[in-house]
């Protein structure tokens, strides 16, 4: 019976055993696919996630930019309300009454067709919208007109709307400067010229454009209209048609220079763009030094005047002060007579006259005569007398002091 009992015991530890040691290889195959399932899963949510965040993103790229006005038709000192939508978020927009264009073909004179002193600038919310009231004014060029919102910083981008000013003159639109063809450049453009010293002066910059284009198309173009703008920092490029004289044939090229010139004093970093037919070809950066000239003028100026003014200042006191030294008309005004002369020049009597008193002084002596009777000196010790007739005085005659 108690064999027995034990052989039960053993085999249900057995049983057990065996239990433990299947459910642990259960729990050690079962690991890695658990966490094969997990990293799967977290792909997945990581893959939705980015997906639901991405898809905006491809909607706001696609949508163009727009620009809708509160009224169509203004007058001189009214406003409009422009609106606009599909711009990139927290940019920087600027809005111009332009002339002589249309929203198919876009400002073709650049700014220079614009009403610059009333524009505005607007800045998009972060869904790209903004809304912003304009002033109205008439353009430098005759109608038809839009309204003009472009970017001003970062990537170009620009939008138009059909506007009328009440009372401004319209005139058709010019016939479009390609004539049916296409130019395209070939190569890098380059800015060629140095600036000389009046440039380091405040004189005007000036450069030559130089660059190849080729016609691409289908018929050839004569005297090509192009547009060399220049744009600093983040102001828009201020655009200048230049003709070229000439006819490209299709399929053929030409090197073309153009001038361009910066306004007096300009320095800084700049930006040379060439457009042709609504199409900005190429662009070209333009480092203008600063004009140190100038500045050390400024510098000099500052010095020069100053000092100059004083002088003259001194000058007036010292006319119109009182003399306290001033001397009679006729006088010399120095009062020691030592001063005076010494600046007398030195007297040097003529070799003649040397002469002259060298021999008078060599007969007086000959001759014996005494030239000079001072009452301090006998006879005998003369200075005038003769080495010879002097004599000593004699012992035995009688002193001044009288006999003892």
């Amino acid at each position: 019976m108690v064999e027995s009992a034990r052989a039960r015991r053993e085999s249900a530890r057995a049983r057990h055993d065996a239990a433990g040691q299947s459910r642990r290889r259960a729990a050690r195959g079962s690991a890695p696919a658990a966490l094969l399932r997990a990293a799967l899963a977290l792909v997945l949510l990581l893959a939705a996630v980015g997906g639901a965040l991405a898809a905006p993103a491809p909607a706001r790229a696609a949508d163009k930019p727009t620009v809708t006005l509160s009224k169509s038709q203004a007058g001189t000192g009214g406003s409009v309300t422009v609106k606009g939508k599909g711009w990139r978020p927290n940019a920087l927009l600027m809005m111009l009454v332009c002339g002589q264009s249309a929203p198919a073909v876009g400002v073709p004179g650049g700014t220079n067709s614009c009403a610059n002193s009333r524009g505005r600038a607007v800045t998009t919310d972060g869904d790209g919208t903004f809304s912003k009231s304009l002033p109205v004014a008439e353009p430098p060029q005759a109608c038809p007109c839009v309204v003009h919102v472009a970017t001003v910083t970062g990537e170009k981008a620009a939008a138009d709307a059909a506007f009328k000013v009440a009372g401004h003159p319209v005139r058709p639109l010019p016939a479009r400067p390609d004539g049916g063809g296409r130019l395209s450049v070939l190569t890098d453009t380059r800015l060629d010229g140095s600036s000389g010293l009046l440039t380091w002066f405040g004189a005007p910059p000036s450069r030559r454009l130089v660059f190849t284009v080729g016609n691409v198309g289908s018929v050839p173009v004569k005297d090509p209209v192009f547009q060399v703008g220049t744009s600093h920092g983040v102001f828009a490029p201020q655009w200048e048609e230049q003709q070229w004289r000439g006819t490209i044939a299709p399929g053929k090229k030409a090197q073309i220079t153009l001038s361009v010139d910066l306004p007096a004093g300009a320095h800084g970093d700049y930006l040379v763009s060439l457009r042709y037919a609504d199409r900005v070809l190429a662009e070209q950066p333009w480092g203008v030094g600063r004009p140190w000239g100038v500045t050390l003028f400024w510098i000099l100026l500052c010095v020069v005047v100053p000092a100059a003014v004083f002088r003259v200042g001194m000058a007036l006191v010292d006319r119109l002060r009182p003399d306290r030294h001033r001397r009679p008309p006729g006088r010399h005004r120095t009062s020691r007579v030592g001063e005076f002369t010494l600046r007398l020049p030195r007297l040097r009597l003529p070799q003649s006259a040397v002469t002259a008193e060298r021999d008078t002084a060599t007969r007086t002596a000959a001759s014996g005569t005494a030239t000079t009777n001072l009452p301090w000196f006998s006879p005998d010790a003369d200075p005038g007398a003769p080495a010879g007739q002097l004599s000593a005085p004699s012992d035995n005659g009688p002193t001044t002091k009288g006999t003892s």
